[in-house]
């Protein structure tokens, strides 16, 4: 895996994470246990902190960055999918981020919330509880997830992240 250290900043990541080869992590990264990082996700943490919990999914292609002042926070048994973009944010315990989003500074997606595909989250919102952030910008329409329809990705990708770890081998 492509991990790098930044001057005395080193990522943290818990052993039992799974980081594809073809991620790179840099700098003031923590990736917390049975994590899984996916091919071409990057996660720079260069000007500031970037925090992944347990149990979470980066998905391919994802871009995590954060700014001086405004770290990205991704908690626990969270889904992040494919091509987001998260900066300066805070997406609580068991979140879903829909593929291709953009969530940006000082956002936060609270626990049990989905920010649907493609979706644009800017700057100071707040998607509630079991609300779904839909559209560009976002329309926030409250009410409409369940928190047991997120349980079922979660479980899948740290299962995956497991037969990755056990059985990925380059071929060349």
């Amino acid at each position: 895996m492509a991990v790098y250290a930044l001057f005395d900043s080193e990522p943290q990541i818990d052993p039992s994470a799974f980081v594809h080869p073809m991620a790179i992590v840099i700098g003031n990264v923590k990736i917390g246990a049975r994590s899984t990082i996916w091919p071409g996700a990057v996660l720079r943490g260069d000007y500031g902190r970037i925090e992944i919990g347990e149990d979470t999914s980066i998905q391919d292609g994802s871009v995590l960055h954060a700014t001086e002042i405004l770290p990205t926070i991704v908690g626990n048994r969270c889904t992040v999918g494919h091509i987001v973009h998260l900066e300066g944010c805070v997406i609580e315990d068991d979140a879903l981020v829909g593929s291709g989003s953009v969530v940006l500074h000082r956002a936060r997606v609270e626990s049990f919330a989905v920010v649907g595909a493609n979706a644009v989250v800017t700057n100071d919102v707040r998607v509630p509880s079991r609300a779904m952030a839909l559209g560009v910008p976002a329309r926030i329409f409250a009410d409409r997830v369940s928190p047991e329809s997120l349980a079922d990705a979660v479980t899948r990708y740290v299962e995956n992240g497991i037969r990755y770890k056990e059985g990925l081998r380059r071929l060349d």
